[in-house]
């Protein structure tokens, strides 16, 4: 009896482990790059093209805590992108996603904190705007509300 306890409890331990890997992590590499960019480069919105979606449902994933909206949403493990930003204290950051699909934004700042949107830049696209924001990295995923995949260009900008 001891042994199938024990057994049960490596085994919950390690389906736990194993669902805390497919989460969002920062700590993994960025699908599609890493840039630094600075205030006055983001005056103008800067852009890059990706695929929106993912097959991990947010809500699964006890270490993602938003501080904005809370919603549906399924994204992939990996960042979409990561951003070393600059000179940003004074300035507001807005980030959006124009897309082709129901698309849902997930980002994670270099104060750990983790911000969620779904529709806010309206037809179905999400937009988070920084009102302080704080120079550093940025971790930004791109998935869907409904787990469908679709083309998308993620937005920065600075005003």
């Amino acid at each position: 009896m001891k042994t199938f306890v024990c057994s049960m409890i490596a085994g919950a331990g390690l389906f736990a482990a194993t669902q805390a890997v497919a989460c969002p992590d920062w700590r993994l590499s960025p699908t599609y790059g890493e840039y630094s960019m600075s205030a006055a480069q983001m005056r103008s919105p800067q852009g890059l093209s990706l695929t929106a979606g993912g097959d991990q449902y947010v809500w699964n994933c006890p270490n993602v805590d938003p501080q904005t909206d809370r919603g549906a949403g399924y994204f992939t493990s990996a960042p979409d992108a990561r951003f070393f930003l600059s000179g940003l204290e004074g300035n507001r950051l807005r980030i959006e996603v124009q897309s082709a699909c129901d698309s849902a934004l997930l980002i994670n700042t270099g104060t750990a904190t983790w911000y969620y949107d779904d529709d806010d830049a309206g037809n179905l696209d999400p937009m988070i705007t920084l009102t302080r924001p704080v120079s550093g990295q940025i971790d930004v995923w791109v998935g869907t509300y409904d787990g469908q995949y679709c083309d998308a260009v993620l937005n920065l900008q600075v005003y």
